[in-house]
């Protein structure tokens, strides 16, 4: 058993403070655009070497208002219509990854269209980098206590001491190994098989991603103003679902 008692704020002087979260968002871009270079020069893609560095802009306004809506939206819309204001305050946390995915498409349609880029292509590559980001959010999700497991008495569970004194799954650390290690290898393997037809690794990322936090999610408690939707399956897994079905119609016509 671990006891969970991290201090979610990195570095604190006074004027300034630094959390881990953000550092995971920060490392998360920096990887991003190393990792893309490195790969259009090995595997001699079409791509401007700075593409991503060109695409940073969109996908910081894509993941955060993407994020923040499809929180609002999708997992507090009556508190938040009756609460305008509290839909800025991000910083209170609320953030949704289904709605982040979502504001990411449409500012890489956006970014494809002013750049004449094929969508499907830029896609793929995006595919491949998005899950270190994943797997640096979890991780951070785990040093701050949140989105925690369910009750569990298996000799790696974690007491999050911030939460209440009940062992529990390190449901995020799950996630952050499925998502993030897991999907990054597969991904890579997809990606790099250049007899693969484009949108292939986009289609195999929004069905592997799906499968992945459906099983994490059976480990994960559900949001406590929500609970179970249908079918003891929380909105993470309805949404979830929803992603690894789009991807399988997505595969199927691009087969």
């Amino acid at each position: 058993m671990f006891i969970n008692n991290l201090n979610p704020v990195f570095i604190d002087i006074g004027f300034l403070e630094i959390r881990w979260y953000s550092l995971a968002y920060i490392f998360g871009l920096i990887f991003a655009i190393i990792y893309s270079k490195f790969l259009i020069r090995k595997l001699q893609l079409n791509f401007d070497i700075n593409i991503i560095d060109n695409f940073i802009p969109y996908s910081i306004l894509g993941i955060i208002l993407g994020g923040r809506l499809g929180y609002v939206l999708f997992y507090n819309p009556v508190y938040y219509l009756e609460n305008y204001s509290e839909i800025f305050k991000i910083w209170q946390g609320g953030m949704s990854f289904h709605g982040g995915l979502i504001g990411i498409i449409i500012v890489s349609i956006m970014f494809c269209n002013k750049n004449k880029i094929n969508f499907l292509n830029f896609s793929d590559i995006l595919s491949v980098l998005t899950p270190c980001g994943l797997f640096l959010g979890r991780v951070a999700n785990f040093i701050n206590s949140e989105l925690i497991g369910k009750p569990t008495e298996l000799p790696w569970s974690v007491v999050f001491i911030k939460i209440d004194n009940v062992p529990r799954h390190p449901s995020q650390i799950y996630e952050a190994i499925l998502e993030g290690i897991v999907l990054f290898i597969i991904l890579n393997i997809v990606f790099k098989n250049k007899y693969l037809k484009k949108g292939i690794t986009s289609a195999f990322f929004l069905i592997l991603y799906g499968l992945f936090r459906l099983i994490a999610e059976q480990f994960r408690e559900p949001d406590n103003h929500l609970g179970f939707i249908v079918f003891n399956l929380s909105l993470g897994s309805i949404l979830s679902i929803l992603m690894l079905i789009f991807g399988l119609i997505m595969y199927n016509r691009l087969k």
